[in-house]
């Protein structure tokens, strides 16, 4: 096994399109650590992905999966990644066992013991077809597929968006699950910020192509705060110390990025701790200085 830290490193990753460009992205993720990968739709989360994955060609930058370059070892590292998209790959009229039929001549990793058990754990019938199942039961046999050639790195565009939260709280304990093995790593792309508060070690953050924040979520949650103060002393607060703030009739609430330097600068004013929803939200006005 080839040794390496990052399960993920993109070094400038670049794609251009005529509306959109990818710009010089830059983020590793840990070995045996899942990350989140956050943004509103179509900030570049799946277009980041899709260039991982190499579906599409990246117009400039470095990829190293699993410690290797996919360049020269796309074979070898695509039987140890799996990929689970929003939408099902498998045709509906497919049943589980027609999909293992085709998953098991691909993996050389693969363990029909463990397709089988994951399929009686999820509740899966084997015979039904694919396009008979509900959404949840969908991206529940994805996973399935996915974890049963051992893949060391999962990447997850969206996996969890349009279920409902039972389902998507079974999905994250199959992840926290699979991630005891020290040597398995995740990338979770989502817009759903409350899952990756509970599970992500890491988050990278990205914004109309452009990477806004990447480090670890407890000190990215810990730095950042919001200020609640009047207009009066929303006037006199510095606006290099602002990501930006929220002005109503009544006062400004305002997003700060050093929590801990401002609280000493700024005496007088009440601090509320940030969550990522927050953060998303202050950052994605953060050209406009002011929103309401």
């Amino acid at each position: 096994m080839t040794d390496y830290t990052n399960a993920i490193e993109i070094n400038g990753l670049t794609k251009k399109y005529d509306d959109f460009t990818l710009d010089s992205v830059s983020f590793n993720v840990a070995k045996g650590s899942i990350m989140g990968f956050i943004g509103q739709n179509g900030a570049g989360k799946t277009t980041t992905i899709r260039a991982l994955l190499g579906i599409i060609k990246r117009d400039g930058g470095k990829i190293s999966l699993l410690g290797r370059d996919p360049d020269i070892h796309e074979t070898e590292i695509k039987q140890e990644i799996a990929a689970v998209f929003d939408e099902t790959p498998f045709h509906d009229i497919f049943t589980p066992l027609m999909v293992e039929k085709v998953m098991k001549p691909l993996y050389k990793g693969w363990d029909s013991e463990v397709y089988h058990g994951m399929l009686k754990k999820f509740g899966l019938p084997e015979k039904k077809k694919i396009g008979k199942y509900s959404k949840g039961m969908k991206m529940k046999h994805q996973i399935a597929v996915a974890l049963s050639h051992h893949a060391r790195l999962l990447i997850m565009d969206e996996a969890t968006t349009g279920l409902d939260p039972v389902v998507r709280n079974e999905i994250l304990d199959i992840f926290l699950g699979y991630l005891q093995d020290e040597d398995n790593s995740i990338l979770l792309s989502s817009h759903i910020t409350s899952d990756l508060e509970k599970i992500a070690d890491s988050l990278t953050f990205i914004d109309n192509g452009n990477i806004l924040l990447t480090g670890y979520k407890d000190d990215i949650l810990l730095s950042h705060g919001i200020m609640k103060c009047t207009k009066a002393q929303y006037a006199e607060i510095s606006k290099e110390d602002a990501v930006s703030a929220r002005v109503t009739d009544f006062g400004a609430e305002v997003m700060v990025s050093d929590r801990e330097a401002c609280e000493r600068k700024y005496s007088g004013v009440v601090f509320d701790s940030a969550s990522l929803d927050d953060i998303m939200q202050y950052y994605v006005h953060r050209s406009e200085k002011e929103w309401s």
